[in-house]
């Protein structure tokens, strides 16, 4: 009984001091790191599941290592960015006493540079999914201040063909300046799809089941 009075004791405790405006801003922040490793692990354990177990090769142990590696760091990395950035954010709004779209800004690209710095294969997917993502967001935002007009057609379509073209043609002649993980998407498409010995590695494997399990 006495167990379950501290409990209590203790969770209202917490509950009170979470409802204390003038601790607002920290707790932000430590939910922040909360939300960006969890979101992290979400994000990039399915995925490394997929990628590994279709073009790693080596034990099942190692698979799964790889699988545990990548989304430990995925999480990490992003739950000290969110951390950093809102720390940085809360720390200029308090020196300046009011918010400015420049606080945001200095404050990723602090975090940006400390924690998506190193060039790794986890950052470089991170980094190049928000590249394209900002350069749609950046067009946009040109359309809507004037300082470019806008299309008169959906200019999507062009986009898409450009795109397209782009990446086939490096991939044919200049494989190496993709990204690894981009490189085998695109050879099993395209190049494994040119190799067949029988029925068994044209529609079951493929890879012959022999070659395929070295």
């Amino acid at each position: 009984m006495a167990g379950s009075d501290l409990m209590k004791t203790l969770v209202f405790t917490i509950n009170h001091l979470l409802q204390q405006e003038k601790y607002k801003v920290a707790l932000a922040v430590l939910k922040g790191f909360r939300n960006g490793a969890v979101y992290g692990a979400k994000i990039r354990a399915p995925h490394a599941l997929v990628m590994t177990f279709l073009f790693r090769s080596g034990s099942l142990k190692e698979k799964l290592k790889a699988i545990l590696k990548a989304t430990y760091t995925h999480s990490r990395n992003l739950a000290c960015f969110v951390f950093t950035y809102k720390g940085l954010q809360g720390l200029q709004e308090k020196i300046q006493g009011k918010s400015l779209q420049s606080h945001a800004f200095l404050a990723a690209c602090i975090g940006g540079w400390l924690v998506f710095g190193e060039n790794n294969n986890i950052n470089s997917q991170i980094n190049m999914y928000l590249l394209s993502r900002i350069l749609f967001a950046l067009s946009r935002l040109a359309v809507e201040k004037g300082v470019i007009p806008a299309p008169k057609q959906d200019p999507f379509p062009l986009f898409a063909t450009l795109v397209w073209g782009i990446v086939l043609w490096l991939f044919e002649y200049y494989p190496h300046t993709l990204q690894p993980s981009l490189q085998s998407s695109m050879t099993y498409l395209y190049h494994d799809s040119n190799v067949w010995h029988d029925i068994s590695d044209f529609l079951v494997y493929n890879k012959p089941k022999s070659v395929a399990q070295k």
